[in-house]
């Protein structure tokens, strides 16, 4: 046991090492401050213990001990967790390859981790709620760095309706309003007051006191979801028995509508982009066989998840937004094989307009 001042001298580290600590969780700094933090008081502990004490190399080893153990508390793990295949995983009921399968996570999409256990982890990723093999997924920074490259920020309507305006600034003239609950791509942050955002053929300004910012990551499908999914694929093709031309002229009017929402205001070849982005899914199977399949797939396309391409499909449509449907649909392509695109910014690709496609 410890005596005299050897003892009061562990005591007294404790509590400052206590007291430093609990201060550190109560601090809004970032892991690289906190780091730097608990880096410098490890370094403090030898200044601490006077060199002509009793203390010997053990207590200085259990002190140290105290405060790697309290670095370790205050550091958070991240929960994203994002799939690391080519085509597609299955999400399963239980962490067993043989349990019931519940789901599927397509290429690039991510979700957030619920718990781990023996190489499986628990995640949600929308609907999607069960397990998955580590063996083909990413965790921690490389998780970070593949969501960043994938995923794109979008504004949530928290107001019964949103002006968007055409210029940062309250006095400007309105280009429309947002019902609550709808979803816009963001184009930038401006400053704490406005946001740029991609509304119908032009940009557009919404002020950031009405909205929430989220990132959005392309999410897995439930088994429910897909079997619906592909029902409603079989009555397409019952009725394309019955009427050929007229579910085709369905198809490509559905195309239309994605190509104005995604790239209205993008020259002839920024269309042609997004629709051959389109078809290249459909012809991959990583993603489900047909152009109302591949729109609607969960977590696709923004426009398609708030309603803005049911919307547009209803009104009217430009004819180069037809052309560059019906070119795309005949194979043409100014893309290659790219299944993805998202406005120009940090990721490489092939830049068309003011979108980089791979």
């Amino acid at each position: 046991m410890l005596r005299g001042r050897k003892r009061y001298g562990i005591l007294l580290i404790g509590f400052i090492l206590s007291l430093s600590i609990w201060g550190m969780s109560r601090m809004d700094v970032k892991a690289g401050s906190r780091k730097e933090y608990l880096d410098s008081l490890n370094v403090g502990i030898t200044k601490i213990i006077d060199p002509s004490s009793s203390c010997d190399d053990e207590t200085i080893k259990e002190l140290t001990e105290m405060s790697q153990a309290g670095s370790a508390r205050t550091e958070k793990e991240s929960d994203l967790v994002m799939v690391n295949v080519q085509v597609a995983m299955n999400v399963r009921a239980e962490a067993d390859e043989k349990s019931d399968k519940v789901g599927l996570l397509y290429k690039d999409c991510g979700g957030r981790i619920l718990e781990r256990k023996d190489g499986w982890t628990r995640l949600r990723s929308g609907d999607l709620v069960g397990w998955a093999s580590d063996e083909y997924l990413l965790f921690g920074e490389e998780a970070e760095e593949l969501a960043d490259e994938v995923g794109n920020l979008i504004v949530l309507i928290k107001t019964e309706a949103l002006c968007v305006r055409e210029e940062p600034n309250v006095d400007a003239q309105a280009m429309g309003f947002i019902p609550e609950d709808e979803e816009l791509e963001i184009i930038e942050m401006l400053d704490d007051d406005w946001i740029s955002v991609k509304y119908d053929e032009k940009v557009g300004y919404v002020s950031a006191e009405y909205v929430d910012i989220d990132f959005h990551i392309d999410e897995g499908e439930t088994m429910v979801a897909i079997q619906k999914r592909e029902e409603a694929e079989r009555k397409a093709k019952l009725t394309a028995n019955q009427g050929a031309v007229v579910v085709g002229g369905d198809d490509t009017r559905l195309l239309a509508a994605l190509i104005y929402c995604e790239a209205g205001s993008e020259t002839y070849n920024g269309k042609l982009a997004v629709g051959a982005v389109v078809m290249n899914r459909v012809r991959s199977p990583a993603y489900p066989n047909t152009i109302s399949g591949v729109i609607y797939a969960s977590g696709q396309f923004t426009p398609a998840i708030n309603g803005k391409v049911a919307r547009v499909y209803g009104g009217d449509i430009p004819e180069s937004c037809y052309q560059a449907a019906q070119a795309a649909i005949a194979g043409e392509t100014n893309v290659g094989g790219a299944t993805h695109f998202r406005r120009a910014g940090n990721h490489e690709g092939l830049l068309i307009d003011h979108q980089v496609f791979w």
